[in-house]
């Protein structure tokens, strides 16, 4: 089954823009598959505007979210697996969502739980 995140953060971006306020990522900076201006990360995380009117080409995938944008006036193309955004929200009002850290791939299912063992249930035959 495919993760539910990135539908969420495409629904919750529409929903954003379509109340003109401006969407922001919350992306965990020390995902290595991403790609981003090392000089704007704090504490290991970074906030990215995805305004339309600020960036160019968004891709928002299953997988990555891609689009290029300008830090200090230089050209820079983002790359970001859907894996490491931790947030998605609007600036204006702090609305939108909170994702939890994933700690294992979403395409394998979770391990079963154990039940415990029942207690022996004894009883006396005549």
């Amino acid at each position: 089954m495919t993760s539910l995140k990135p539908y969420l953060i495409r629904s919750i971006y529409e929903w954003i823009i379509d109340n003109s306020l401006t969407p922001h990522l919350l992306v965990d900076a020390e995902n290595t598959s991403a790609i981003l201006p090392q000089e704007f990360i704090e504490d290991g995380k970074i906030v990215l505007n995805i305004r339309p009117e600020a960036i160019q080409g968004l891709s928002l995938g299953n997988e990555e979210i891609e689009f290029n944008a300008r830090f200090s006036g230089k050209p820079m193309h983002i790359v970001t697996p859907v894996t490491a955004v931790l947030a998605i929200y609007a600036k204006e009002n702090g609305k939108g969502m909170i994702f939890d850290q994933e700690e294992h791939d979403d395409n394998e299912p979770p391990p079963p739980e154990k039940k415990p063992a029942a207690k022996p249930n004894l009883r006396i035959v005549k």
